[in-house]
């Protein structure tokens, strides 16, 4: 009677934890999909700029065009200028504030999903930090890149710190990350220090 009832005692708490494993996957599907379908609208919301910020730019070359052309009653002022150029920098902001929140959602999404948030990215449009180059390092290209910043975590490579970033969408490569960063040694890397990820097009 005893082994009776300790078999259908582990029988109840098998299916009690069975189902309470499978509502705490639905939950997270749930979750997934939501901060999935917040990403898709930023992106989408994103793209709709693009194209507008691609259409006011066309209108300013075109107004330049009639600017440099003999005055006629119909051309535009330099205020119309000024007023689409204030336009144009408005979007761009929204596009670089809403990059945040993509990366952002981001992620939240590899938090629900069990990944592990060591690997985070912060915009950044700055040169490359400075550092010295050695006999074997790449020089960076000249002028400002666009990219981010990335702090080095305990037990980073290089090739780790590249998959990460290609996961939120940066397509870059370890050598491309060690060529913006002259002088950084890929078997020594320094936790806590910052280096430059190159967004490349």
């Amino acid at each position: 009677m005893r082994k009776i009832s300790l078999w259908l005692f582990i029988f109840v708490f098998a299916v009690f934890t069975s189902s309470l494993a499978r509502a705490q996957e639905d939950a997270t599907q749930q979750q997934i999909d939501k901060l999935s379908g917040q990403i898709q609208d930023l992106l989408d919301a994103q793209a709709a700029q693009g194209k507008r910020m691609d259409a006011l730019e066309k209108e300013i070359g075109d107004l330049r065009d009639k600017l440099s052309q003999p005055a006629t009653s119909d051309g535009a002022s330099a205020d119309d200028l000024k007023k689409l150029a204030g336009q144009v920098q408005e979007i761009d902001k929204k596009r670089q504030s809403d990059n945040e929140l993509i990366l952002k959602e981001i992620e939240k999404l590899g938090k629900v999903s069990g990944g592990t948030a060591s690997h985070k990215l912060s915009p950044a449009a700055a040169t490359p930090p400075p550092t010295t180059p050695t006999d074997n390092s790449t020089a960076p290209a000249s002028g400002p890149q666009k990219g981010y910043e990335y702090e080095v975590k305990a037990g980073d490579t290089l090739s780790a710190i590249a998959k990460a970033c290609r996961a939120q969408g940066v397509k870059v490569t370890s050598d491309q990350i060690q060529a913006a960063n002259p002088g950084l040694n890929p078997k020594n890397l320094i936790v806590g220090k910052k280096i430059f990820i190159p967004a490349l097009q």
